[in-house]
């Protein structure tokens, strides 16, 4: 339920705070005061497209931020889905800059827009002018009757098995292809299947084959250089460091017997003898190698060359290319097999045809029991409104499987006794859809995820005994829930737990905006002006308190 309501440099709107509690309320004043900014400012909280135009003239930027309370279970998985604390409570802020850009949180976590539009179809139920006019959109019906047949479960069931036929349906379509095309199609991946076995892809082979050309490429170099350290080292005869080195360390050991001082040379020039007769082997190992080696490094050219020319048209890397084999061989089989696949396929379409046709009935079944449902008490919510010779009918018309079932629904509507129903694009008048929306409303009330409602002028067009009859049925909606309405008739102001005036006042500099709850003689005001006009007199004011008296003696909300 929205408990408070912050609106910063919005539009006309320098600053407001409103508080909510439970019942009716009503929002009044005159044309361009500012109401409709405070129902934007609701739809901008909830992350509904808003744009740069909406922030104040010479501001930087426009805030709005809502405290909800009582959240909803819907509203409440939702947050978990979110990663966020499902408390009872929840602050929404929205800040929209100069720019157009905007940002949003949910207790002070960061969320998208998005994210924002989809909770708050959870927290409240926005009822407008341009709700009416989704009356007229004959593919906005079937959604009204699904909210009353509870049949969700049923609706995803069928949904699961329709999407698993239409995936059938394509693969048959890609395998009835004529036979030149199949034959085409299987020589071509022949030919590939043929073009990988022979290559004999190894992982890891372009690397190893890239070490052993590198080595080759520097293989005249390297020896020359083995050579010529295999040389230094041994040499021929005394001409080598080995051997020369062991005349040394056995001078050195001579001398270290008889004096000490000499022993640390004695050990190293050993321990270099050492290490040098290891890097002789080596050379010798190596040399001996490389000699013997038989690479030719024109076979790994031309191997190379290949697996690059097959990269090319397989995938770069050696997992790539064996992937794209195992592939066409998967298609082959697929194709060379498919009369097989066809008959396998072609088994199923039956089976799920069967299937997507049981549950579309049984779905379709649960929604004209529902319909039948609908149409009564719409019409009862109509006899009410002051139409009680309006006929409204939900009319079935069966279509091929879609999406969202066998059924396609269009709402038909009749004023006038003797009139067959037709559709309401066709015949319903703006007060009619008025009322025809808040009856649909009030028929789904119950089963709406929030506790808050909005109405925006939905009394447009009505006047009369049928405004007093919104007021009283508005009432009744606003029973253990909340109710916001922006009205410009005093039979729905008067109505009211809470009268809210919105009044618009020139500055020196600029334009404000101010909201004020409204009691007592400043009530009677308010009320008196809607009735009267801008002269206040002593009969509307009467008129006024008449209103108000009749309201808060009415604590029944029986029906007339």
């Amino acid at each position: 339920m929205l408990r408070e309501l912050t609106i910063e440099n919005v539009a006309v709107i320098e600053r407001a705070k409103l508080r909510f509690g439970e019942g009716f309320h009503v929002l009044t004043g005159e044309t361009g005061a500012g109401k409709s900014i405070v129902i934007d400012a609701i739809n901008a909280v909830l992350g509904e497209r808003t744009g740069r135009d909406v922030v104040r003239a010479g501001e930087d930027s426009a805030r709005v931020s809502a405290f909800f309370d009582r959240l909803p279970p819907g509203a409440k998985e939702l947050l978990r889905s979110f990663g966020l604390d499902e408390d009872d409570e929840l602050l929404i802020t929205r800040t929209i800059s100069a720019d157009g850009k905007s940002s949003c949180r949910l207790n002070g976590r960061t969320v998208t827009a998005s994210m924002l539009r989809t909770l708050g179809h959870e927290l409240v139920t926005i009822c407008g002018q341009h709700d009416s006019q989704h009356l007229l959109q004959k593919e906005r019906h079937l959604a009204y009757i699904d909210a009353l047949a509870d049949c969700e479960d049923w609706k995803q069931a069928y949904l699961e098995q329709y999407r698993a036929l239409r995936d059938v349906k394509k693969q048959l379509r890609a395998l009835q292809k004529n036979d030149a095309d199949k034959q085409s199609r299987l020589d071509y991946l022949a030919f590939q299947i043929r073009e990988l076995e022979q290559a004999d892809v190894k992982i890891g082979e372009r690397d190893a084959l890239n070490a052993r050309k590198k080595k080759l490429q520097n293989k005249e170099k390297r020896l020359q250089a083995l050579q010529t350290l295999s040389a230094a080292i041994e040499g021929d005869g005394a001409g080598g460091l080995l051997e020369r080195l062991y005349t040394l360390t056995n001078a050195l050991t001579a001398l270290s017997d008889d004096d000490d001082s000499f022993a640390p040379f004695s050990e190293s020039a050993q321990s270099f003898r050492y290490e040098l007769e290891e890097c002789a082997s080596l050379a010798r190992q190596t040399l001996s190698e490389d000699e013997a080696g038989d690479d030719d490094l024109d076979a790994i050219e031309a191997r190379l060359d290949r697996l690059y020319r097959l990269g090319q048209k397989y995938g770069r890397s050696e997992e790539e290319m064996l992937a794209s084999l195992e592939k066409a061989r998967a298609d082959y089989d697929a194709i060379a097999f498919s009369e097989e696949r066809i008959a396998e396929l072609e088994q199923e379409e039956d089976r799920l045809s069967e299937e997507v046709l049981r549950l579309g009935c049984h779905l379709s079944d649960l929604r004209k029991q529902a319909a039948q449902r609908f149409e009564r008490q719409v019409m009862e919510e109509l006899a009410f409104l002051d139409m009680p010779q309006a006929v409204f009918r939900v009319e079935f018309c069966e279509q091929n499987a879609m999406e969202n079932g066998l059924d396609d629904v269009e709402f038909c509507f009749s004023a006038n006794p003797g009139q067959p129903p037709k559709p309401l694009c066709k015949i319903a008048s703006g007060g009619e859809l008025s009322r025809i929306m808040l009856a649909i409303r009030c028929v789904l009330s119950a089963h709406d995820g929030g506790d808050t409602m909005i109405f925006d002028e939905i009394d447009t067009g009505v006047s009369g005994r049928a405004a007093s009859r919104i007021a009283d049925r508005l009432r009744r909606v606003a029973q253990g829930r909340q109710v916001l309405c922006v009205t410009h008739l005093a039979q729905i102001a008067a109505a009211a737990d809470c009268h809210l005036l919105v009044e618009k006042t020139a500055g020196e500099a600029a334009v404000y905006t101010r909201v004020t709850v409204l009691s007592g003689e400043a009530r009677e005001t308010e009320l008196a002006r809607i009735i009267g006009g801008d002269v206040v007199t002593d009969a509307t004011r009467r008129s006024a308190r008449d209103l108000i008296a009749h309201y808060a003696a009415d604590d029944s909300f029986e029906d007339a």
